[in-house]
């Protein structure tokens, strides 16, 4: 998907999220999670949240990296990333935990663009792990490594803590 054919005239921009933006990147996680609770049965919380348990974690840890994504200026999303054991073979490397683009910019090239700048950005092996359970994902991710790597890539599938995955593993 070329982001010249799809976003012609837009700025899109992948950002270190500081401390100060936990809030807004903890309003965006209950987007992304609200949309996991269909596939996974996920229930909200009394207090009205899903909530995300981990997100303090990417501050506190060095492994962690949280990201925001703006595109024209406005948020349009995010991507958590950390660094840490292999799921489909040993090793260390890239983990996208976490990967999210608002509905308004999805389907026009802003994800494509955003995997493919944090991949460059942060060079080395790489894993993309994909519930089963969404098989939109698994066409974007596939299309994405492709497109990021000149040529198809099949994933392979993974059990870890009692459910499966499909894995893409490459380097960048």
């Amino acid at each position: 998907m070329s982001e010249s054919a799809d976003l012609p005239a837009a700025h899109i921009e992948v950002l270190a999220a500081t401390p100060e933006e936990q809030p807004v990147l903890a309003n965006l996680l209950e987007l992304y999670v609200y949309d996991f609770s269909e596939l996974l049965g996920l229930k909200i919380g009394e207090d009205g949240r899903f909530g995300y348990p981990h997100l303090s974690l990417y501050w506190s840890e060095s492994a962690r990296y949280p990201l925001l994504v703006r595109v024209d200026g406005k948020l349009a999303g995010f991507v958590l990333l950390k660094k840490g054991k292999a799921v489909a073979g040993g090793g260390v490397v890239w983990d996208v935990a976490e990967f999210f683009v608002l509905r308004a910019y999805r389907r026009r090239g802003v994800g494509t663009h955003v995997a493919h700048e944090v991949w460059r950005r942060f060079p080395g092996q790489w894993e993309v792990r994909v519930m089963e359970e969404n098989p939109s994902a698994l066409r974007f991710w596939a299309a994405a490594v492709a497109e990021f790597r000149g040529e198809a890539s099949s994933p392979v599938r993974v059990q870890k803590d009692g459910e499966w995955r499909q894995v893409f593993s490459f380097e960048s």
